[in-house]
């Protein structure tokens, strides 16, 4: 009896987890076409519906709302995080309010937090460090060098290592999480280092780098650079932004596919992710994308571009919109899901690789 009661409850919790998708804006430069100002929610469960908007800081000193630059979560603090150029701002996800805001001399850019929600590798806006921030206070425990420009920032799953992009070198940096110190390197690879994401057992790492259209694969334990990669029947040129023809790279949650940004063509190229890296299709996009992410499920891959693409069809379901109908686009997303007003369990801004 007490068994099924335990069941019953069990059914019951879990028929309440719902999924919902944070998108912070403005979250390509400071385009207030995308989104306007704020952090947009969207029901991930009802055909991505528009729930509502959170009001969020995060002001230029001019006054205009400032470039978001990164968007993470803790779950142990119940909460998310926003950086912007010059601060880093911390929300509750239950009660929406503004925690705390606090400048870091340098700026920020695109942060990661420790799987157990209590630390973050905060990267200067593109200087030559990295803070250690508490993610409850948001005092800075340690300052790491690296070299001229941090940019992105992938936490191991273990919370042993942290990834640091510096994207003046063509080496991937890796930190020890205990120590707070560099311990290797990775690479050296074609050019310097932009988007990349790791595999789920952190033996892989696959790297977009500068004027190229494709992505270079290295080796994270012994530091080597495995594989060349370029995108095939498209043409690299001129882009909008970032500066580089592939901004934007993102495993499939089930390590089975990569899927990789094409600026200048305004396309996603979808490939094996495993070798010899087989160039599968390509899907076009209303936008320049710069960014991609997957439900943690792995059945919708996002575009900073605004489009929701169902992953095993490759079909555009839809595109993001806000409570005006204007569409919506953001290279800084992340899903939550919750149970009741507790969020219970969160993605990763980066396209991660989940097989453990």
């Amino acid at each position: 009896m007490l068994t099924a009661i335990l069941l019953c409850f069990a059914l019951s919790a879990g028929a309440q987890t719902k999924r919902y998708l944070y998108v912070a804006t403005p979250g390509i430069r400071d385009y207030l076409g995308f989104g306007g100002h704020g952090l947009l929610v969207f029901d991930m469960d009802d055909h991505h519906r528009f729930v509502k908007r959170i009001s969020t800081q995060g002001l230029h000193p001019n006054g205009k709302p400032s470039n978001v630059k990164g968007i993470a979560v803790s779950i142990p603090l119940n909460s998310i995080y926003i950086s912007t150029l010059e601060s880093l701002q911390r929300i509750d996800l239950t009660t929406e309010k503004v925690v705390w805001e606090q400048p870091f001399e340098g700026g920020c850019d695109r942060m990661a937090i420790s799987p157990d929600g209590l630390t973050m590798y905060l990267p200067s806006l593109e200087k030559g460090f990295w803070n250690v921030v508490d993610c409850k206070t948001g005092d800075i425990i340690k300052k790491i060098d690296v070299y001229k420009r941090a940019h992105n920032t992938i936490y191991s799953h273990t919370g042993k290592l942290v990834y640091l992009d510096d994207i003046a070198s063509p080496w991937l940096y890796i930190a020890d999480a205990k120590t707070h110190t560099i311990s290797g390197k990775v690479g050296a690879f074609a050019n310097n280092v932009r988007p990349f994401t790791v595999n789920g057992k952190e033996t892989l790492v696959y790297v977009t780098v500068d004027s190229l259209l494709g992505f270079e694969v290295g080796d994270l334990k012994q530091g080597n650079k495995l594989a060349h990669i370029e995108v095939q029947g498209w043409e690299a040129g001129p882009v909008r932004r970032h500066g580089n023809p592939s901004h934007g790279i993102g495993l499939t949650p089930d390590e089975k596919e990569l899927w990789l940004c094409d600026g200048h063509n305004m396309r996603i190229h979808v490939f094996s992710a495993t070798p010899p890296y087989q160039q599968l299709t390509t899907i076009p996009v209303q936008d320049m994308p710069g960014w991609i992410l997957f439900s943690l499920d792995g059945r919708y891959a996002y575009p900073s571009s605004g489009e929701v693409i169902d992953v095993k069809s490759r079909k555009i379901l839809l595109t993001l919109q806000d409570e005006s109908n204007n569409s919506v686009a953001s290279e800084k997303m992340v899903e939550v899901q919750f149970n009741g007003n507790k969020a219970i369990r969160a993605g990763n801004q980066f396209g991660i690789g989940r097989v453990e």
